[in-house]
């Protein structure tokens, strides 16, 4: 097989999904910092959401598993913790995804411009903590439905 070119790669990894927000990918979610060839070993570097993060695990499996079914014969998975990832590394499509399947973008204000149900601006914070650590609670006070707000790191 000839080896694939890197943007090819970049193309492949932003079709593998984020284990625990599925609708963005890794790539969306910027953790994904670089793709190159050593050899014949293929290394991808990826830098992780904060360095607790119970899916690391999980998602260099995924990228991966997602690499070998495309041909690749040897990955290599590198954690890259310097500079540490934060929520200005979401693509902009990331964060579409993000509010249309419910769950709003960070924001640098510290809390949602709307609800990622009705739109309304009419938000309040019910809790800190949300459905994972990345994650607070938050409602609107038109249509009162709750929903994730993705924290601002």
């Amino acid at each position: 097989m000839t080896r694939a070119n890197v943007d090819q790669i970049w193309g492949w990894l932003d079709a593998v999904p984020d284990p625990e927000i599925p609708v963005i990918s890794v790539v969306d979610l910027g953790i994904v910092r670089a793709v190159s060839w050593d050899d014949d070993t293929l290394e991808i570097a990826v830098t992780p959401t904060y360095s607790g993060c119970p899916a690391t695990s999980v998602i260099a499996m995924d990228i991966e598993t997602a690499l070998m079914d495309r041909g690749v014969k040897s990955v290599r998975i590198k954690t890259q913790i310097s500079p540490p990832w934060t929520t200005d590394w979401l693509s902009d499509k990331g964060r579409a995804k993000l509010e249309d399947y419910g769950i709003a973008p960070p924001r640098a204000a510290g809390g949602p411009e709307r609800c990622p149900q009705c739109k309304s601006t009419a938000v309040e914070r019910i809790s800190q903590f949300g459905s994972t650590p990345c994650k607070a609670q938050w409602r609107c006070t038109d249509c009162l439905e709750p929903f994730d707000y993705f924290k601002c790191i």
